[in-house]
């Protein structure tokens, strides 16, 4: 698939790639519709989500996740490589700018996780959030949705994990700080590359790697174990920095690390394609012939046991980069494990009605 259009300032796609589940497809006419037009500026909208669960669990052996909530579905950072973009296909929208564009919200999510908690057949399990898309994502700013389901985990006392890219997270410290008091919580923040220009044009609405840093300086210092996640490593642009990253975040604070290969499922792959060849045209053989050298000669192969870390030579020397450098910055601990014995059903006006 080839586009056209220029880039669009603080957009990460510049086009919307056909949904795989729809017979019908938008073919703009060159001659009635100035691609201008096409391509320009394009507002953000917010949706409303009327899902009436929140909690979702997951079998998968390649993550150690035993159940999420997601806030948002769709998200406005527009990181070009974002492996879930396909997800809003599911919603009849597209992996393109849709995806960045048309942000479904979860605005009854603390009620819900509030009602699941409290049901006699919940099990106290490590709930993650960021399981898909960024739970601090810019509205999160105003909605704040994540705070609240923050809020609501530390009544019940129950563990939480979280992934961002967003510096916002560090609005919530005192809620985590209390949570990691009882060891129940920890953060990962993801940094993909020390470098503003390429994450400016990269991950163009997502907090610049310097004050992610910070986030995890500041979150370290209220006492919450911080992690940072290498991911993902783009092979051929960001993959030398990978031992810089971890020392920066050893630095900051950092006691864990994890590190995940490029992943270009369904439309992510042409639409990363058309990425480089606006932004990096000189090295995207390079890099798409290493993406192929990790999956197989393929651009993406989602078996279990291959599609979170690759495989082949490339994939061995990344890992083995990893250990190293991870090691030598004092990042080769295991993710902490959390507490589940301080769980609570608290009592008060909010369960009168169950």
């Amino acid at each position: 698939m080839q586009y056209t259009q220029p880039t669009i300032k603080g957009r990460g796609a510049t086009a919307d790639p056909p949904n795989r589940f729809d017979r019908i497809e938008f073919a703009p006419d060159g001659d009635a519709i100035d691609a201008g037009d096409v391509a320009g500026p394009r507002q953000t909208v917010y949706l409303k989500d009327h899902t009436r669960s929140i909690i979702t669990h997951h079998d998968s052996p390649d993550v150690m996740i035993e159940a999420s909530i997601n806030p948002y579905r769709g998200c406005e950072h527009g990181c070009c490589y974002c492996f879930a973009r396909p997800t809003h296909e599911y919603l009849g929208f597209s992996a393109g700018l849709d995806f960045e564009t048309r942000i479904v919200v979860k605005t009854d999510a603390p009620e819900l996780l509030r009602a699941e908690l409290s049901a006699p057949k919940y099990k106290v399990e490590v709930l993650s959030i960021s399981g898909v898309t960024d739970c601090y994502q810019p509205v999160e700013r105003k909605l704040r949705i994540t705070r609240g389901c923050l809020e609501v985990l530390a009544e019940f006392r129950n563990p939480v994990g979280l992934i961002t890219k967003n510096h916002l997270v560090t609005r919530d410290a005192d809620v985590l700080a209390d949570l990691a008091r009882d060891n129940l919580a920890v953060a990962v923040l993801s940094i993909t590359t020390l470098d503003p220009a390429l994450s400016r044009v990269m991950e163009p609405r997502a907090s610049v790697p310097r004050d992610r840093l910070a986030a995890i300086e500041m979150l370290a210092k209220a006492g919450l174990p911080m992690g940072v996640m290498v991911a993902p490593v783009v092979p051929g642009l960001t993959d030398h920095e990978m031992p810089a990253i971890l020392n920066a975040a050893a630095s900051a604070g950092a006691r864990f690390a994890g590190m995940v290969p490029l992943r270009l499922p369904y439309a992510v792959a042409p639409l990363f394609e058309d990425w480089l060849t606006r932004h990096f045209p000189d090295r995207k053989d390079k890099v798409l012939n290493r993406v192929r050298s990790l999956r197989g000669g393929k651009l993406y192969d989602a078996s279990f046991g291959k599609r979170m870390t690759g495989e082949g030579i490339w994939a061995d020397q990344l890992q083995t980069m990893f250990d190293l450098a991870s090691r030598k910055a004092g990042l080769d601990q295991p993710l902490p494990p959390l507490a589940k014995d301080k769980f609570r059903r608290p009592r008060g006006p909010q369960l009168t009605l169950w």
